[in-house]
């Protein structure tokens, strides 16, 4: 895959994907506090959306602040100063964001938003750094953000930043968003979350060997989660993505995805989308 020749240009949106997790297994801890992991990635059409402007100043400016989120918090203007310090560049830039990827829903809202940023601004700034090297710059931002930067749905190990293409089936996707956000550090640190669990295959994860091992915990913690769960397991087989605290089902059927949109909306924060292989940043 050679996204590194991908153009990009001031002042264009650019999208930031959601992704989902269709499975995440813990298999070990490291003596460092990192739970190993196997996992599946794979991206949805639903996105943020960040827009790159020149200035004549050499700061970094996002416009659109998140609201309850420190400007030195926010992963946005982090990865911009990241990859300034690491390719000692003097420049800086006004970033733009529409944010619809709800936060606290283990969708990646954030590390898609920084991975963006260090795609984008790598091409804007001609700094013409490799994809490898920008995915060892993303994980010092967040475990996720390297999948983002990869670009496609992948098979994931280590702590979730040894990625492996996999093509997975695309198919319609309803997600419910509890009105809670998980504390993800919370659940890792829970005493009673499986830590041992025994690594798969790919093919034993396409023969149906599919769990979460976060759910239990979390359901445990978040009551709104557990019936979010069973409201949405009466239409298609649900899942929690990552710690949540958003759950998702898939569907072969755009009718069936939106017959369960129409019962669940008014009960439920809810998005109908559709999974894909290729993040959009890339398409």
């Amino acid at each position: 895959m050679t996204n590194k020749n991908k153009i990009f240009e001031w002042g264009k949106k650019y999208p930031a994907p959601a992704k989902l997790n269709l499975m995440l297994r813990i298999t070990g801890q490291r003596e460092d506090g990192y739970h190993l992991l196997q996992t599946v990635f794979q991206f949805v059409e639903l996105c943020d959306w960040l827009t790159f402007l020149p200035t004549s100043s050499d700061e970094i400016v996002l416009e659109d602040a998140i609201l309850g989120v420190e400007n030195s918090d926010n992963l946005i203007i982090r990865a911009a100063n990241l990859l300034k310090r690491e390719a000692n560049y003097s420049g800086g830039v006004r970033i733009q964001l529409e944010k619809n990827l709800p936060m606290g829903g283990g969708l990646g809202g954030g590390s898609s938003d920084a991975a963006t940023t260090l795609v984008v601004l790598n091409s804007l700034w001609n700094l013409q750094l490799s994809r490898e090297k920008l995915m060892e710059l993303g994980l010092l931002l967040g475990a996720d953000v390297p999948v983002f930067i990869f670009g496609h749905s992948a098979w994931a190990e280590g702590i979730g930043e040894e990625l492996s293409e996999i093509n997975l089936k695309e198919q319609w996707v309803l997600i419910l968003k509890p009105n809670c956000n998980v504390n993800t550090k919370e659940i890792f640190s829970a005493n009673d979350l499986t830590r041992n669990s025994k690594s798969i295959t790919i093919d034993e994860f396409n023969a149906g060997q599919v769990r979460n091992d976060c759910l239990d915990v979390v359901c445990k913690h978040y009551e709104a989660i557990e019936k979010a769960l069973c409201d949405l397991s009466v239409f298609s087989e649900a899942k929690l993505t990552g710690t949540g605290a958003c759950i998702f089902s898939m569907f072969g059927s755009l009718d069936f995805a939106i017959e369960a949109e129409l019962t669940l909306k008014d009960k439920w924060q809810t998005y109908l989308t559709k999974s894909c292989n290729k993040s959009p940043l890339f398409s």
